[in-house]
């Protein structure tokens, strides 16, 4: 007897709705914990990081919505889950800062007046920051909001 993946799996997609809150509330967070103590040890005006940090959180919002959309349309579907192994929560935290990491560099060298070489040092260190936050971060959401509270029984589980 051989298990199909499901064809149609959209009961098993997040809604619009709880991609949105959980897009935000990554990012809410993000900035609340990460411009204070950045501003402190760089020595740079609160509005100077804050205005990049807010830029920065915009992208990364649009970045987090799409990347994570793309994870579980082209990785997670076709292998019939959502729940995602501990090896793939790493690549997932990976793959999504070294994104963020291309599209953040010119403009932080550019926005803070500082060397490529400089932007690349600081956005790795915040890329370290959200590396080790958005694990814990995706990790707890998956926890409080998870998905098979909504998903049907597996019919082949059942057996």
């Amino acid at each position: 007897m051989t298990q199909s993946i499901p064809t149609q799996p959209t009961q098993l997609q997040r809604s619009l709705p709880d991609r949105i809150r959980m897009a935000l509330a990554f990012e809410i967070i993000g900035l609340l914990l990460l411009v204070p103590v950045s501003t402190f040890l760089l020595d740079k005006p609160l509005l100077q990081l804050g205005g990049l940090a807010v830029i920065m959180s915009l992208m990364a919002t649009w970045w987090n919505y799409q990347f994570n959309l793309w994870f579980d349309r082209y990785y997670l579907i076709p292998r019939g889950r959502w729940q995602k192994t501990l090896g793939e929560r790493v690549w997932h935290a990976l793959a999504f800062e070294a994104g963020l990491l291309l599209l953040f560099l010119p403009l932080t060298a550019w926005l803070l007046a500082i060397s490529l070489w400089q932007a690349l040092l600081l956005d790795l260190a915040f890329m370290l920051f959200y590396l080790v936050y958005g694990y814990l971060y995706h990790w707890g959401y998956d926890r409080i909001f998870p998905l098979s509270a909504a998903q049907p029984k597996d019919p082949v589980a059942q057996r």
